[in-house]
């Protein structure tokens, strides 16, 4: 890396405006019980709204990871934090189911934009330990998932959906540093390669960033499969809401702490056993947590939890070594498309629970890191990789 001393300036300012960013991520999820009640939503409806966000917020990352690539276009990490925070923060004002849709997919194009624009930033002043500083970059956001129900929970249940218009402040606050503060990268002065020159070498890197997209995806289907049949295991086991509650913030708390240890491991020991030894972890510790009982049960929850988002930043790593051109596509894809559609095949695996029961469908969702770690041992080790670059 060319760069000299490490700019923890820069980093701070990102890494907090991830945690914001990301808070904005599990807005909806919050918004949704208010919305049955005061506006009588269905849950059918509310599961459309969020499949709007999904779509608006992941599957189009790499698309955005290009304009940012190859079309230049930094100035989107200082404007997606304002955009988010306007769209969601009306969110609450609007009783239209329709028009709440079209925001809500509109506010997910912010997040989209910012993901890939802010890890590319942080991977070029990581240097040699791009693992280890796209962990705490990323541990921010996950940390930023795990406190948005204590904010806005409390927050809505006092006052009601027609306060959503304070949560725009943190977004706006977030723009401005960025604007500010953000590394400024230099002009690429008309050598930046032509949307050809990017999709040849995307198709050349195409059998590893398609393992890894795998594997991410997986990865996502156990997180989100976790988040969504976890509330319901808990409660059919007689745990009370509030306990269920703080149970869920620990295993995403926990995450957060995984992701900075495991880009640590990462760089002193490698990625791929990293993201192999996590993987088969997280599995051995979640069946901890269903065959013990009382605190060694939840300590081994909590494992499970870290262990599985050990490998969040290193996949990121991973990508922008593939293609090292193109930082900002392999974060879109890394970050992005393969995590959505690692959440929208949480379906499937709802209706499983609907036919076999919520218990056999957790069971099953924690098998699948074991067979991300088999797609995984395919993976090429860092000195077996041949980065893929794109040329004008």
């Amino acid at each position: 890396m060319r760069q000299g001393k490490f700019n923890w300036g820069a980093f701070s300012i990102l890494s907090v405006a991830h945690l914001i960013n990301d808070m904005y991520a599990n807005f909806m999820p919050q918004l949704l019980p208010f919305l049955t009640i005061e506006r009588g939503l269905s849950v059918a409806k509310g599961a459309t709204l969020m499949a709007a966000y999904t779509i608006g917020s992941s599957l189009l990352q790499p698309f955005f990871g290009y304009l940012v690539d190859v079309k230049d276009q930094r100035w989107l990490v200082y404007v997606t934090g304002l955009w988010t925070a306007l769209l969601l923060g009306i969110t609450g004002l609007i009783s239209n189911y329709y028009l709440l849709l079209v925001v809500a997919a509109l506010a997910g194009l912010g997040s989209a934009a910012f993901h890939p624009q802010a890890s590319a930033m942080v991977g070029e002043i990581g240097g040699n330990r791009r693992g280890f500083i796209l962990s705490g970059f990323i541990a921010m956001g996950n940390l930023g998932l795990a406190v948005t129900p204590l904010v806005l929970l409390p927050l809505f249940n006092a006052f009601g959906l027609g306060v959503s218009w304070v949560t725009i402040f943190p977004g706006l606050l977030a723009s401005l540093f960025l604007y500010k503060y953000a590394p400024r990268q230099k002009g690429r002065k008309g050598n930046s390669p032509g949307l050809s020159q990017v999709m040849k070498a995307l198709g050349k890197a195409s059998g590893e960033l398609g393992k890894l997209v795998f594997v991410v995806s997986l990865r996502s289907l156990v997180h989100t499969g976790l988040m969504t049949l976890l509330p319901l295991y808990l409660l059919a086991h007689k745990f009370s809401v509030a306990n269920t509650g703080y149970l869920m913030f620990v295993t995403l708390a926990t995450g957060a702490v995984g992701g900075v240890i495991g880009g640590y491991i990462s760089d002193r020991y490698g990625r791929k056993p990293l993201i192999v030894g996590s993987l088969v972890l997280s599995s051995v510790f979640f069946w901890g947590f269903l065959n013990t009982g009382g605190v060694i049960s939840f300590g081994f929850l909590a494992l499970g939890g870290m262990a599985l988002l050990s490998s969040f930043s290193v996949t990121v790593a991973v990508a922008q070594d593939v293609i090292p051109e193109n930082r900002a596509i392999a974060s879109g894809l890394s970050l992005g498309f393969a995590i959505g559609m690692g959440g929208l095949a949480v379906s499937p695996v709802g209706k499983y629970a609907d036919i076999y029961g919520v218990d056999a469908a957790v069971h099953l969702v924690f098998l699948l890191p074991v067979v991300a770690a088999v797609i995984a041992l395919a993976l090429k080790g860092e000195e077996n990789a041949k980065p893929v670059q794109s040329r004008a």
